[in-house]
């Protein structure tokens, strides 16, 4: 297993095309962006917000749990072009079958809106990760210009 960095959400703030959403490590805060649809869902688990139905994440982690899987972990392992790629990491043991590990291609927002529902941890490969630029003061600068409480729908976590 390649050296991982556990990252938390910091910020979950709205742009003109989607939302920037702000990890960090405790030393380090990077931001990438996502689209509306996932971040609303995002924020809607980081705020406690319950859906009354549920929503696509919802369903999957429902599905999950039906076959006696649950999420374990999820991992960004690159970028290409200013895309990121993760891996999910599912676990799964049941009456059927002994313990079985499958890792799934998926985008690291939809990752995030899982692990932030189910409460599991979020990697960085670490190469990955050092060669990002630290975003932690353009996220201070932000929060003291009142650039994050100004933005509607804006959750700062």
């Amino acid at each position: 297993m390649p050296d991982l960095v556990r990252v938390e959400p910091v910020a979950l703030l709205p742009t003109q095309a989607g939302c920037a959403v702000f990890l960090g490590d405790g030393n380090k805060t990077i931001v990438f962006y996502i689209d509306p649809g996932t971040g609303a869902s995002i924020n809607a688990s980081l705020s406690g917000d319950a859906p009354q139905r549920p929503l696509t994440h919802d369903l999957f982690l429902l599905t999950l749990k039906t076959f006696g899987a649950e999420v374990s972990r999820a991992v960004v392992v690159r970028m290409e072009q200013e895309v990121y790629y993760a891996r999910l990491i599912i676990e799964a043991q049941n009456e059927i079958m002994e313990r079985k590990i499958v890792e799934l291609d998926a985008r690291p927002s939809d990752c995030l809106a899982m692990v932030v529902r189910c409460g599991a941890p979020m990697y960085f490969v670490r190469e990955l990760w050092d060669s990002l630029p630290d975003m932690t003061q353009v996220l201070a600068e932000m929060r003291a210009s009142g650039g994050t409480d100004d933005a509607p729908g804006s959750n700062v976590v």
